[in-house]
């Protein structure tokens, strides 16, 4: 059996009798894990070594678990740092902000790895240009060329933590008021205009980037579609221009930016159309087993293989995870980091 397109939530702590038969649905292809799954280090443990065994080969695990506001397990965990704190060290010590990213991208990563998780929706690299509630402090910088060498450095410790990386949110959700959770983001801006918010993605493809997640917002000076449904984006822009051979991911289709594309079979139909290989349903069960029942889908094999390489790789267990001379340190520089008193920044720095 392959790996189907549909990434799926659980309701709690452990897989019920329907989650059970929904895991081994063969349009399903990973799932994605939130607070409400996680009680201790022990029980998310054995929950995703149930959710590995449910099918052959292995359903992919996935959790958003960037640091700051967006981290969902932290009892036993490391309390990660936003990606701004990270930014603002960068402007403090370029070098050292460098090393930051790359220390917490690992901890991320072995951390998560330790507990047998795939897969982190991680970095943001979006740009902080100072509009968006939703994406804030989840971003390095506001400079392009700042994000893309402390995402460059946060992907390989991820890397070297044995996940893949995923950035996001394709082409850019920095530049809208707008949350796509809620609204469709609307960025009038030309293509032209958007080389800034592209030149992070271009540094990391260009280093291998595994994974990249679309957004919910809509350029209609590029196209017609939001981008998580656009051709244009994903198929010209994205996989041709500029050379993306990496996973993509849509945004959450629950989410209501989504809904302007209709129910949750065209919303899914118009995404695996634009070139998206994966696509989350998240806190609506409902409408994951309308999408199970309605969804017709021929299997793209490139697409089975772009999201098998998204699978975690090695990885100490936790107790001897905990004991590495790199966990220390990588603990310590993050002591460190949050007992710092507060930056004072030259003018003009984010």
């Amino acid at each position: 059996m392959t790996l189907g397109p549909l990434m799926i939530d659980l309701t709690g702590p452990r897989i019920d009798a329907e989650e059970g038969e929904l895991l081994r649905h063969p349009l399903v292809g990973g799932v994605i894990l939130f607070t409400r799954n996680f009680v201790d280090s022990e029980q998310l443990r054995a929950l995703v070594a149930a959710i590995h065994a449910a099918r052959t080969p292995p359903l992919i695990v996935t959790v958003d678990h960037e640091g700051g506001r967006v981290q969902r397990f932290r009892s036993t965990f490391s309390i990660l740092p936003a990606a701004r704190l990270i930014g603002r060290q960068f402007d403090a010590d370029a070098r050292g902000g460098l090393n930051l990213a790359r220390r917490m991208g690992w901890l991320m990563a072995a951390e998560l790895r330790a507990h047998g998780v795939d897969h982190s929706f991680a970095p943001c690299v979006d740009l902080d240009y100072g509009v968006s509630s939703v994406i804030g402090d989840r971003a390095f910088h506001a400079r392009a060329d700042a994000v893309a060498q402390l995402a460059a450095a946060y992907v390989h410790g991820m890397r070297d933590g044995g996940m893949a990386a995923t950035a996001k949110h394709f082409p850019g959700h920095g530049a809208v008021h707008a949350d796509s959770h809620h609204s469709l983001p609307v960025d009038r801006r030309a293509l032209a205009d958007l080389s800034e918010d592209l030149a992070p993605y271009r540094r990391l493809i260009e280093g291998g980037l595994p994974g990249v997640l679309v957004a919910h917002v809509l350029f209609p000076a590029v196209d017609a579609r939001p981008a998580s449904a656009s051709r244009r984006w994903i198929r010209e822009i994205l996989r041709q221009e500029l050379r993306f051979q990496g996973a993509v991911f849509a945004d959450d289709l629950s989410m209501g930016a989504a809904a302007t594309e209709g129910d949750i079979v065209a919303r899914a139909e118009r995404a695996l159309a634009a070139g998206c290989d994966m696509l989350p349903i998240c806190n609506d069960r409902a409408a994951v087993v309308t999408a199970l029942d309605r969804l017709k889908v021929s299997p793209v094999p490139a697409s089975h293989v772009r999201i098998v390489r998204m699978r975690g790789r090695g990885g100490l267990a936790w107790p001897q995870l905990i004991e590495t001379e790199e966990w220390k340190q990588a603990r310590a520089l993050l002591a460190s980091v949050n007992q710092a008193p507060p930056l004072t920044l030259r003018p003009g720095a984010s």
